[in-house]
């Protein structure tokens, strides 16, 4: 699914030249779990950003499903992410205006599926993540735990090949956080692609591989079992 090569990105002060990636090589698999683990600075967080097409690098290869994607202008990478692509964030990142059924039909409207459809769809997706209960409620009146069953409803309600988690259990407890987890695995065994982000040797024991960075490189791959 996903062939990165030589990847590099830069970020320039007028005094400082930092190096975020440094040449970075990896494959992912359709179908894998991966944990991206590292230090600090170590370039996981510029890495998911530029996965999610959400950031370009200053050089190297990025094939998505086989197609060059580096060169992509804006529209086309909206397109692509927006079809293929569930973000997770650490801050659970809802609208606090819009309820919970609100929050999840969102990625629905941008693909500008017709209402009845939607409905449909994040009903569904609302019961089979147990948050239905909650569909009319807005994020502040919403415990930890639940505001990332939201935001995992709202990642998944299109369907996509590929969800990006970062620190996806940062903000929860650790009951909470195991739910969570569990969410991800479930999705996961039902062939969705999982590439987390993580501090947690805990939550990367989810994983099937687990790749560790330093200085903008990778410099470990250890396989689950």
């Amino acid at each position: 699914m996903i062939s990165i090569s030589n990847l590099e990105k830069y970020y320039r002060t007028e005094d400082v030249e930092t190096v975020a990636l440094n040449k970075l090589s990896l494959e992912v698999k359709e179908g894998e779990f991966v944990a991206v683990m590292g230090p600090s600075g170590c370039g996981k967080s510029t890495l998911l950003n530029i996965l999610g097409l959400l950031d370009d690098p200053d050089g190297g290869s990025f094939l998505f499903n086989g197609i060059e994607v580096v060169n992509y202008n804006e529209r086309k990478r909206a397109n692509l992410r927006k079809r293929n692509i569930g973000f997770v964030f650490q801050s659970f990142n809802l609208i606090d205006e819009l309820t919970v059924f609100e929050n999840v039909e969102l990625p629905l409207i941008y693909l500008g599926m017709k209402s009845a459809e939607r409905k449909k769809k994040v009903e569904e997706v609302l019961d089979k993540i147990k948050i239905m209960h909650r569909r009319n409620h807005y994020p502040q009146q919403l415990s930890g735990g639940q505001q990332q069953r939201v935001a995992v409803s709202r990642a998944v309600v299109n369907n996509p090949r590929l969800i990006l988690a970062d620190e996806p259990t940062g903000n929860l407890d650790s009951t909470n956080g195991n739910e969570v987890m569990q969410l991800l695995t479930d999705l996961n065994e039902q062939g969705t692609t999982i590439i987390m982000v993580t501090h947690s040797e805990h939550d990367a024991r989810y994983s099937h591989r687990v790749i560790r960075m330093l200085d903008g490189q990778t410099v470990l791959e250890n396989i689950m079992v």
